[in-house]
């Protein structure tokens, strides 16, 4: 019967404790005599199940495991609960368990829990028919289209899932309460399913015991690296503690050969040998004959606890940090903060998320598509996905579990992804990360762990006088948020580019340098602080390097006027700013931007020397815009440089020349989009300047067609624009015509009438001279120190 085939793959478990070891013969024969069962018809919708299980293009057969495992922990929470008003229910068998063990040549697979178990009519409803199991929802739903078989479990069918990889599958239970032990089988494709008699007797003591008969392409999940991994990756962080049987085939010393040995020699001691004789037996001495041993170990699985689930009160920071290296395995750093919070609403769910102190290596290449997030959704304990987008993007540092009672164990992920559950969670928990960060942000300087004593001054009212020391080392002391913000400031960045909803949020915690803070980093909020009385906008410069802005010629005026301006130098900073317009009302505007105005001026003198330096300087302007072309979009006069002769800056409303750099360097760019972005600069001559006091005299009338300058005047035009092209972020227009005008500078400064090319060197003929022999240079020369062996002589024959 079904019966008798299924007790083949059962033997009795004595199981043993973790640390337990125990020798087994290679082979075990367990005989069990031929029961004859019972036989039912599974129902109809159970049957469409089971076929869809076997047929279905499921992608994933390891979740078979997470969900017998998943059982066997729901059955063992059931046995605990009711043990507290009835402690007898634990009698035969006090431990609380999962243990797996497999057969590699019989191909089985053995579940086994110390949970509630079942009884006869329980098997019957449980395995057999819909009951409240869900199954009759599940097929509902499968025939509105609406679910499909990543869905098992969703409807607590997650027993058929054993199918996946299963030819047929065996169940032994005992109840409590049952004065019997039980056994279910069915085949994978029958319609029926057989139950009896345990022959054996009571085995388990009680529990559940499923062993899987595995298929031919199963055959991988009869080894314990295999199914170690996968109790790792899925059941981790389950309450009860789960056991792997490890298997292990060794070599040892043969103490039965060892016996014969001693016999043989306590025969030989009763024979006189010679000395001589004695020698060649102790050379003569046989390696020990080795026999192979199967032994078998018990191997926890899963983590000690979820300390998720335990109040927050009661865990211990050295707790926090042993639960991030274990959660996080391929970082052996220290976390930098952490978050530990029930959240409570539509949904309910328990979360722990941890700041790292060390980029991951996956981000510091820059690329997020690639970069799997840290964040693993959990429902009662089992991991469903670690693929979930929980976070955004920008958030992918950060790792953490969340846990939910509230959600199915087991759903269609691409379905959970877009439902409002994932948004309320994902909102939460991003909400959560970012005031983690903030109070990270604003928490005190850590205090220096003591110091040798010193002798301390004393006040006249008894106050400590802080040495001067130690006022220094306090001003040099870095901000741990300050070191964090410099690995992980792309991604802050990045988050007031894309989080819309939370940008204000965000920009709270960037940090930046600006010509005031003594290359320290500051927030917005200090900038906001020490901004001018009469000052409306928050300044700032982009480019390649701190030093090179500091030398821009957009800096003079802001340097004499004390105004405080920011430095941006990442490629992320221009994306940033692009998005955050404004930070606490005021205006973030670059300086490099034409229009530029300060509050502190006289507006009526400014526009009257204005108007006044445009009425002069016009012809001068308008031959520029002719002599250009579109090289640039107009000419006028800058009320803002110092010593520059000119520079050029973009509109008000274009890029600034660090972003056309930014996106001239797009590895993937298409098309002309770089020119459709470019263009929009304005050149802005420094009136005061002699330079453009000497062009105005020296450029024709505009309206004079004829009339061209001399080579000198064209060429200084076009150095001037180059050198107002560079002064403001930009590339010079074109290269060969800056070389050609450079050769021309460089003839003139050098008073070089003509560039042609002189006639070659005419060398006279050399006749062969023996090299001179200095003889001063032989003293101390000893021809015993050559090895003559090593030259590479001609000798001449001795013939």
């Amino acid at each position: 019967s079904a019966i008798f085939l299924a007790l083949s793959a059962l033997s009795t478990n004595n199981y043993a404790y973790g640390e337990e070891v125990a020798a087994t013969p290679e082979t075990t024969e367990t005989a069990t005599p031929e029961v004859a069962g019972e036989k039912y018809e599974f129902k109809a919708e159970v049957s469409r199940v089971l076929d869809i299980v076997v047929n279905s293009l499921y992608q994933n057969k390891d979740v078979f495991l997470r969900e017998l495992i998943s059982n066997a922990s729901d059955a063992i929470d059931k046995i605990r609960f009711l043990s507290i008003t009835k402690p007898e229910l634990l009698t035969d068998k006090k431990e609380l368990e999962v243990r797996i063990q497999y057969d590699a040549e019989a191909r089985t697979l053995t579940v086994a829990d110390s949970g509630i178990g079942m009884t006869k009519d329980e098997l019957v409803n449980n395995l057999g028919t819909v009951a409240r199991s869900g199954t009759s929802k599940f097929m509902d739903a499968l025939a509105e289209g609406a679910a499909d078989v990543s869905q098992i479990g969703m409807f607590g069918v997650g027993f058929y899932s054993s199918f996946l990889v299963a030819d047929s599958v065996t169940v032994a239970t005992k109840h409590p309460t049952s004065d019997e032990q039980y056994i279910w089988t069915s085949g994978n494709g029958e319609d029926s399913y057989t139950i009896g008699v345990d022959p054996r007797g009571n085995t388990l003591g009680r529990g559940t015991e499923i062993t899987l008969h595995l298929k031919d392409d199963a055959e991988e999940y009869a080894d314990f690296d295999r199914l170690n991994k996968l109790v790792e990756h899925y059941s981790e962080f389950i309450t009860h503690p789960i056991f792997v049987r490890k298997t292990e085939t060794m070599e040892v010393p043969d103490e039965d050969d060892v016996e014969d040995d001693a016999a043989e020699d306590t025969e030989s001691d009763e024979i006189d040998v010679g000395e001589e004789e004695e020698a060649d037996v102790d050379e003569e001495e046989k390696p020990p004959k080795m026999k192979e041993v199967t032994t078998h170990s018990w191997v926890k699985s899963n983590a000690d606890a979820a300390i998720w689930n335990r109040p927050k009160d009661d865990v211990s920071d050295e707790e926090y940090q042993e639960f991030y290296k274990v959660l996080n395995k391929n970082d052996y750093g220290n976390a930098t903060s952490w978050s530990h919070f029930d959240a409570e609403g539509n949904i309910n769910f328990k979360s722990l998320i941890y700041m790292p102190e060390t980029v991951p290596q996956e981000l510091m290449g820059g690329d997020l598509s690639q970069f799997k997030s840290s964040m693993k959704l959990y429902v009662r304990k089992v991991l469903i996905s670690d693929d979930f987008e929980l976070l955004p993007k920008y958030m992918s540092f950060v790792t953490g579990v969340v846990d939910s009672d509230d959600l199915p164990l087991n759903v269609n992920r691409e379905t959970l992804q877009e439902s409002k559950i994932i948004s309320i969670i994902r909102k939460k928990v991003t909400r959560k990360v970012i005031d983690m960060i903030s109070k990270f942000s604003k928490s005190e300087m850590p205090e220096d762990e003591e110091k040798e004593e010193a002798e301390l001054e004393i006040d006249e009212e008894g106050n400590i006088i802080p040495s001067e020391d130690e006022e220094e080392e306090k001003e040099d002391k870095v901000h741990p948020y300050t070191v964090w913000y410099e690995k992980f400031a792309p991604s802050l960045k990045m988050g007031v580019v894309e989080d819309e909803p939370n940008r204000k949020r965000l920009s709270k915690l960037i940090r930046v340098k600006t010509n005031k803070s003594d290359d320290k980093f500051i927030s917005f909020e200090d900038y906001v602080s020490n901004m001018k009385e009469w000052q409306k906008d928050i300044y700032y410069i982009s480019g390649p390097s701190v030093d090179e802005l500091k030398k821009s010629p957009f800096m003079e005026k802001f340097e004499e006027k004390g105004v405080e301006v920011i430095y941006f130098t990442e490629p992320a900073d221009e994306y940033m700013v692009g998005h955050l317009r404004e930070f606490d009302g005021k205006k973030l505007t670059t300086i490099t931007h034409e229009g530029i105005e300060f509050g502190d001026e006289d507006k009526d003198l400014q526009k009257r020397r204005s108007k006044a330096y445009e009425t002069k300087f016009r012809p001068l302007m308008r031959y520029m815009n002719k002599f250009y072309g579109v090289a640039v979009t107009k000419t006028k006069i800058s009320v803002r440089l110092g010593k520059a002769p000119a520079i050029v800056s973009s509109s008000e409303y274009g890029q600034t020349a660090n972003m056309e750099r930014i996106m001239q360097a797009q590895a993937f760019a298409h098309g002309g989009q770089y020119n459709q972005r470019g263009g929009m600069k304005t050149l802005e001559i420094n009136p005061r300047h002699p330079f453009i006091e000497s062009l105005l005299e020296q450029v024709p009338d505009v309206d004079d067609e004829e009339a061209k300058p001399p080579i000198e005047v064209r060429d200084a035009l076009w150095s001037l624009l180059d050198t107002a092209l560079l002064n403001g972020g930009y590339p010079i227009n074109e290269g060969k015509a800056f070389s050609l005008r450079m050769m021309r500078s460089i003839k003139r400064q050098l008073g070089v009438e003509s560039v042609d090319l002189l006639d070659e060197i005419d060398p006279p003929v050399e006749e062969d001279v023996p090299p001179e022999f200095d003889a001063e240079n032989l003293d101390g020369l000893n021809l015993d120190d050559i090895d003559l062996s090593e030259l590479d002589i001609d000798m001449p024959s001795e013939e």
